[in-house]
């Protein structure tokens, strides 16, 4: 008997038939791109005040050009060297520390085998995501007060002789800062990977128990290589924010005595533009660390591909 075989489908696929066939779709999505051409990249037009001496007054087409002066003068300040390597150096705890958690966390939770009890530990673990960080800041610092309950305990159990003084000690800020980032963003930040876990073949599990795997092996040869794309996707994104820091433990967090290791860049550009009002100064530092957040996502994104095979692009 004669086999049919089916005749493909070669009607045209140009760009334009697609948007035609999808008009409905791209209506939807219009309002969105519009947005983010109008608050998002017509302003990147305003980064030229970073090669002028701006004035409010004069504007933009008024102000006075002074080319790369502010990035020269921005890198002969001590203080921003201070701020980059507080930055760099937090953001470093916040890739290497922060970051991995919630895939352990979601590891963890996903070996739970009360379907009830997993439920309620993910519940609770995402919860601190949604409270206001002023609010986590100031509980905390009540917390770790040199009359709060941690040193209150430490010295009942006779662990100290002394309150310790966290909030005014420079070198527990990074350890303090890496911490709180952990118990606020770990539980919200697994749900993504208790997804990407649920996705994963039962069968594959199956397969492996028949075989004698155990959940460890079960957890190394199956749950891990399948997290592996996504993890390497978040692990890009991520990178980009090395020379970002954080603006919100930087100012709620951060006080005269530590200022040493928790003043960021973010901080610095904001007391010179809103504080001292030099506009062409703070821009000339966002320039810098939107350049250099591009070049790092570029660079993360070769690496991964070099050692995963997984790129974003």
């Amino acid at each position: 008997m004669k086999e049919v075989v089916a005749a493909p489908d070669r009607q045209g696929g140009g760009t334009w038939k697609k948007l035609k066939s999808q008009w409905a779709l791209q209506m939807m999505i219009l309002p969105c791109i519009a947005f983010l051409i109008v608050f998002a990249y017509i302003p990147l037009a305003g980064n030229i005040i970073a090669f002028q001496n701006f004035k409010i007054t004069s504007g933009f087409t008024g102000s006075e050009f002074v080319g790369l002066s502010h990035f020269a003068e921005m890198l002969r300040d001590p203080t921003f060297h201070q701020a980059i390597k507080n930055t760099v150096l937090l953001s470093l705890l916040n890739l290497l520390v922060v970051f991995p958690m919630p895939l352990l966390f979601a590891l963890l939770i996903n070996e739970i085998p009360f379907r009830r009890f997993r439920k309620i530990v993910q519940t609770t673990s995402y919860l601190p995501h949604f409270i206001a960080f002023a609010m986590v800041a100031s509980m905390w610092i009540i917390l770790l007060d040199p009359k709060g309950i941690v040193n209150e305990t430490m010295q009942l159990l006779q662990l100290i002789r002394n309150p310790i003084e966290f909030w005014t000690e420079p070198g527990l800020f990074r350890q303090l800062s890496t911490l709180i980032s952990i118990w606020k963003e770990t539980g919200w930040g697994a749900i993504i990977f208790l997804a990407a876990i649920a996705g994963i073949q039962p069968d594959l599990y199956e397969a492996a128990m028949i075989d004698g795997a155990g959940r460890i092996k079960r957890i190394v040869h199956i749950t891990l290589p399948s997290l592996v794309p996504l993890f390497a996707m978040l692990f890009i994104l991520k990178a980009g924010t090395l020379f970002t820091g954080n603006l919100d433990h930087s100012i709620l967090l951060g006080n005269s005595f530590n200022k040493g290791t928790s003043y960021v860049i973010e901080y610095y550009s904001l007391q010179m533009g809103l504080e001292l009002t030099r506009y062409s100064y703070a821009t000339a530092i966002s320039s810098f660390q939107a350049v250099m957040s591009l070049l790092l996502v570029l660079f993360a994104n070769w690496f991964s591909g070099r050692v995963s095979g997984n790129r974003l692009f």
